[in-house]
This record gives C-alpha cells, sequence and structure tokens, in this order.
C-alpha cells in the first residue's frame, strides 16, 4: 500500500470507528421493547454530519437504497454526487458489496472530469459500514496530483539517466581509442580534445542538476538582501562573454541603472546567465544580444530583465513547454551546443523562489525575448539614454 493510500486507511479507520461508536451509543439510547419493530431512520445519526463536515477529503454517506443522506462539498465539486445519487459506477459496486458482507474495501479510481477542467481525476476509496441499517459510508482522497508529481519525477530520473549515459558511454570510448591510437600523436591529441568536450559536458549537467535540486524544493531563500541590478547584470554578461564572442556575437547592457532587487545575487546571475547562454547558442553568428533593466510600470513593485535575441526564434507550440526539464525543441541542435535542457527550467524555479516570474516572447526566425519579473528593493531608476556595450560597462 503506498503511503497516500496508508494515511487514508488511517484517517479512514479513525472516522469509521469515532461513527460507529456514535451510532452504537445513540442505538443504546433509544432501545426500547418496540425498538426491533422500528422502521430504519431516513437521517444520519446525531453527531456523524457533525464528524463528515470537518473531513478534507470526498465523505458520502449512502442509505440501503444506494440514495445520497449526506455528501461532503468536495464531493459535489468533483462530480462525485448529483443531488441524491452517487454518479461513479465503481463506488456504487464497491459500497453494495460491502452493505452485503459488511467488509470494509479500499480501492483507487479513474473518475471522468473534475471541477478545474481536467480530463479525469484519480481517487484513492475506502468503503465501509456505518451502523445498522445498511448505511455505508465512502471516503475518496484526490490521487491526481500526486499521480502527477510520481510521473514528473519518473520521467526526470528517466531523463536523467539518458543525459548522463551520453558523456560518460562517450568518454569511455574516446578513452579506449586513445589507448589504441597511442603511437599516433596526431590521433591522441584530437581525441584528447573530444574528451575534454564531454567532460565538460559532463560537468555542467551534474552543476546544472545541483542547482536545480537546491532552488526546486519550493524553500526559502536563506539570506536575501538588496541586490543592484547592474551588477547582477554585468556579472552575468562577464560569464557568457567567451561563448559569444566564439560566435562574434555582441552583448549589450541597456535599460534603466540603479534599480535593485530583493533576493539572492548568486541565483539571479545564474538565472541570467542561463538565459544569455540560451539567446547565444540559438543566434547566428554577427548578431547581438540586448539585456536590458526597467520598472514594471510607474508605480510598481516590480522589475523586469529582459534578454532579447536574433536568433532562430521558439515555435509557438513549443512556446508553454520549453521551461519544462530536458525540453528541447530541436534535440540535435541542443546538443550540438552542448545544452543540458535544464537552463530554462533553472531559471523558472530562480524566478519563483524571488516570488516572481519568467515569460517568453518568440516568433520563428525574428529572434526571442525573455523577460524575468522580479520584486523590487529600495532605490529609484536613473534613464540610461543609450545601450552600453560589454566593454565599456567594464
Amino acid at each position: 500500500m503506498s503511503e497516500l493510500m496508508a494515511s487514508l486507511a488511517a484517517l479512514a479507520g479513525f472516522v469509521v470507528g469515532a461513527l460507529a461508536v456514535m451510532v452504537v451509543r445513540q442505538n443504546l439510547g433509544r432501545e426500547t421493547p418496540a425498538a426491533s419493530d422500528s422502521p430504519e431512520p431516513a437521517t444520519l445519526p446525531q453527531g456523524v454530519a457533525s464528524v463528515l463536515a470537518v473531513l478534507p477529503s470526498s465523505a458520502v454517506v449512502l442509505d440501503k437504497e444506494d440514495r445520497v443522506l449526506r455528501a461532503s462539498s468536495a464531493a459535489r465539486a468533483f462530480g462525485l454526487v448529483r443531488g441524491e445519487n452517487l454518479m461513479a459506477a465503481e463506488l456504487l459496486a464497491l459500497a453494495r458489496q460491502v452493505r452485503r458482507d459488511g467488509e470494509i474495501r479500499e480501492s483507487e479510481i479513474e473518475v471522468a472530469g473534475h471541477k478545474f477542467g481536467q480530463d479525469s481525476t484519480s481517487f484513492a476509496v475506502r468503503v465501509a459500514p456505518l451502523g445498522s441499517h445498511g448505511q455505508v459510508l465512502v471516503l475518496a482522497e484526490d490521487q491526481t496530483e500526486h499521480r502527477r508529481v510520481e510521473a514528473v519525477r519518473r520521467d526526470f530520473v528517466a531523463n536523467v539517466s539518458h543525459e548522463l549515459k551520453t558523456p560518460v558511454g562517450a568518454l569511455s570510448l574516446l578513452a579506449e581509442t586513445i589507448q589504441d591510437a597511442a603511437d599516433d600523436p596526431e590521433a591522441v591529441t584530437r581525441f584528447a580534445g573530444r574528451m575534454q568536450h564531454e567532460a565538460a559536458r559532463l560537468t555542467y549537467l551534474v552543476q546544472d542538476l545541483i542547482t536545480l535540486s537546491r532552488i526546486q524544493g519550493a524553500e526559502p531563500i536563506p539570506t536575501p538582501g538588496p541586490v543592484p541590478v547592474d551588477e547582477v547584470v554585468h556579472e552575468a554578461i562577464d560569464r557568457c562573454n567567451t561563448t559569444a564572442a566564439a560566435k562574434d556575437i555582441t552583448l549589450v547592457a541597456g535599460g534603466a541603472e540603479g534599480l535593485r532587487i530583493w533576493g539572492d545575487d548568486d541565483l539571479l546571475v545564474t538565472a541570467l546567465r542561463n538565459l544569455i547562454d540560451n539567446a547565444v547558442a540559438y543566434s547566428p553568428e554577427h548578431t547581438r544580444v540586448v539585456v536590458s533593466a526597467r520598472t514594471a510600470g510607474p508605480h510598481s513593485d516590480s522589475i523586469e530583465i529582459s534578454v532579447s535575441d536574433q536568433g532562430i526564434g521558439i515555435p509557438e507550440n513549443a512556446q508553454e513547454r520549453i521551461f519544462e526539464r530536458f525540453f528541447r525543441v530541436d534535440a540535435a541542435r541542443s546538443r550540438a551546443t552542448g545544452g543540458t535542457g535544464l537552463g530554462l527550467a533553472i531559471v523558472k524555479h530562480v524566478a519563483a523562489a524571488h516570488n516572481g516570474a519568467v515569460t517568453v516572447w518568440s516568433k520563428e526566425g525574428s529572434g526571442s525575448t525573455f523577460t524575468l519579473r522580479l520584486p523590487a528593493f529600495g532605490a529609484a531608476a536613473v534613464p540610461r539614454t543609450t545601450t552600453i556595450p560589454l566593454e565599456a560597462a567594464q
């Protein structure tokens, strides 16, 4: 049994036990010589409704005719109950089995539709008899998000395994090749260079995995403080300058000066560096990448840092997925540029850790603009009339 099912079982056991005690006490209090001839009550035993009202999960009580005597608001919101009817056929079948033999049953079911528009909802359910009048208690716990997270975790592990396997395998083959070509200095030099490339790729991947694991847990930033935007921009550009120079791409800083952000400077530099690296990787030679900062509006408490390129652009149908881990619009091109597939995921999580967000505008053949929107801190902006190339900014 999964942890969720175990937790649900424990909760349901407590609830069923408490309700059973209530029912027994009520029946004892009503005992008269003619009690055995009295008809089944059409309402819930005293106190049962109060217990059901505080349950976080969907709760339904059925009478012996399978009519709904009581349903929580969650049960109705998920579409499990309409009027006096339980809509899930699987739950009805379980309820009837429980009523026949008095055995508590557990299961997992899929129900079509959802109050938020999903195609289906997964539930862990527990069905138990309630009292001696054929009433049945149904508890259902929404498991959809849990399953989604599990699927993401499995995909992440599979992707990491695949991404690590590629450079590790290449290093192994190159090492064997160098060993066989020990008498050929030219070949050794060539293959040693390839080994350095694969080793660097492996290093970047491990570093990105460490960074992502550190920030994606939604933990608060340990020591937030005022961070000068100018310093973040110049530091990020400086780290990317060598890569850009290799393609004759000019990195330009522009926008407003004197802005400050509330947060962690190392994480912000990491996020901006990833955006600039991405822009350089997907831009043709002899173009430029512009990094600019501004306040989000005249009275805004947010600051926007944008990275614009003149690159190949992103297809519209891929723009919603580009912040997913290991997602690549063009896998072959991404691997050729040395990308790990984690850069934009890191940017997304850094923005979230700062109570901010990242957005993208892009058109195929016209370039892309990624914008970080982050909470401002303190000083007013000073307009910058011209863009400042990296060399001048330094």
